[in-house]
C-alpha cells in the first residue's frame, strides 16, 4: 500500500466486525452529540461525573480488546513485536476515550432529566 486511503481501512473493519462496526459507529455518534449537547446545556464540565465516566472507560478499554481478540484469529499471547503491543494499547485506548465520552453523555442526559 503506497498511499493512505481511508476507504480501504473502512472495508478491512466492516470485513473483520460485520454488522458491529455499524453499532460501534452508531455509539460513537450518540456518545459525541451527547457528550456536545450536555456540555453546551450545562456549560461546564462536571468534574464529579467527568471521574465517573472514566472509571468506566476503563471497563470500555477492556471490552474492546476483548472485541479484538474475538474479531481476530491471533490472541494477545501471539503479540511479539514492539507494534503488536503499540496497537493493544492503541485498541486499549481507543476503547477507554470511547467508552468514556459515551458515559459522560449518558448520565449527564440522565442528570439532566432528573432536574428538569
Amino acid at each position: 500500500m503506497e498511499k493512505f486511503d481511508p476507504i480501504v481501512f473502512f472495508q478491512v473493519f466492516q470485513e473483520m466486525l460485520g454488522p458491529v462496526l455499524w453499532i460501534l459507529l452508531a455509539l460513537a455518534l450518540l456518545g459525541l452529540g451527547g457528550a456536545l449537547f450536555v456540555f453546551l446545556k450545562e456549560g461546564k464540565i462536571n468534574s464529579r461525573r467527568l471521574v465517573r465516566s472514566e472509571l468506566i472507560g476503563l471497563a470500555g478499554g477492556v471490552l474492546a480488546l476483548v472485541l479484538a481478540a474475538r474479531v481476530t484469529v491471533s490472541g494477545f499471547s501471539d503479540a511479539g513485536g514492539p507494534v503488536d503491543w503499540l496497537l493493544v494499547g492503541l485498541i486499549w485506548g481507543i476503547g477507554l476515550a470511547g467508552s468514556t465520552i459515551l458515559a459522560y453523555a449518558t448520565l449527564g442526559l440522565v442528570s439532566l432529566r432528573r432536574s428538569a
